[in-house]
């Protein structure tokens, strides 16, 4: 847990409560075992941009060993989990998000999707013996790939792209610019004291990738805006995983 005396907090945006509770009851559930889902999944990045994957392959017992690694690390002294940063633009970071001085309350360990960099970074921190945690992540990003492969290709399909690849091959080309983060959102309970007032831990913002293959524990605390501009709270789940259209997909749909 990172604590800043009182001053510091003002650094950080606060927004209002808008009941995160009350949760969104209309995200479309797409269903990876169906190969029919193709349409459902284009009509929801058309009228959606976001939704939610069930049937996807990824085993539980890999997910449930990285979150496992995840809080470990999360849960070592400051000075320790600094040894993987300062995140440049990889590493541990903490608190600064992005470039643009833009600020949450959020501490994270942003990876490439390559196995040697992720050895190399996980070293920093635990010395000779990293290989637990390394090897947690490769079965996750592995499996995790997988499914983002079937899901793009998914796309591809809906889309009636000829070539069904064109998308996936970019993820599985080993040159490949994908990214995997792991977020890790502190509580603070000097924020939580302030009535009618949220901690934003990671800001409004759109993903300039393809898509963004997010997952959360069972803790609330993900908004999309629908379109309508409004803002609603998406019901967190263990055992599925979300899809976030970004800005390089969305111009082609």
């Amino acid at each position: 847990m990172v604590l800043l005396p009182k001053p510091a907090l003002e650094q950080f945006s606060l927004i209002r409560n808008i009941k995160p509770t009350t949760f969104f009851s209309g995200i479309p559930l797409i269903d990876l075992s169906n190969p029919d889902s193709k349409h459902l999944l284009v009509k929801a990045c058309e009228e959606f941009g976001f939704f939610k994957v069930v049937n996807h392959g990824v085993p539980l017992e890999s997910i449930l060993k990285l979150e496992s690694e995840a809080v470990k690390f999360f849960s070592l002294p400051l000075s320790e989990k600094e040894k993987a940063g300062p995140p440049n633009p990889f590493g541990y970071g903490n608190k600064s998000i992005g470039q643009n001085g833009d600020v949450g309350w959020v501490e994270y360990l942003l990876l490439t999707a390559n196995q040697e960099s992720i050895s190399q970074r996980l070293s920093s921190v635990f010395g000779d013996n990293p290989e637990k945690f390394r090897r947690a992540l490769s079965d996750y990003i592995s499996a995790v790939k997988k499914m983002a492969c079937e899901i793009l290709e998914m796309m591809a399909d809906g889309l009636k792209i000829q070539n069904r690849n064109v998308l996936s091959k970019l993820l599985k080309d080993e040159q490949s610019d994908s990214v995997f983060r792991l977020n890790h959102y502190p509580p603070c309970a000097e924020i939580q004291a302030l009535k009618d007032h949220d901690m934003i831990g990671f800001g409004e913002h759109t993903d300039p990738q393809i898509i963004s293959v997010l997952r959360s524990n069972n803790t609330s605390g993900l908004q999309i805006s629908l379109n309508d501009g409004s803002w609603v709270s998406v019901p967190p789940d263990l055992s599925s995983f979300f899809i976030n259209v970004g800005d390089s997909l969305q111009v082609h749909i």
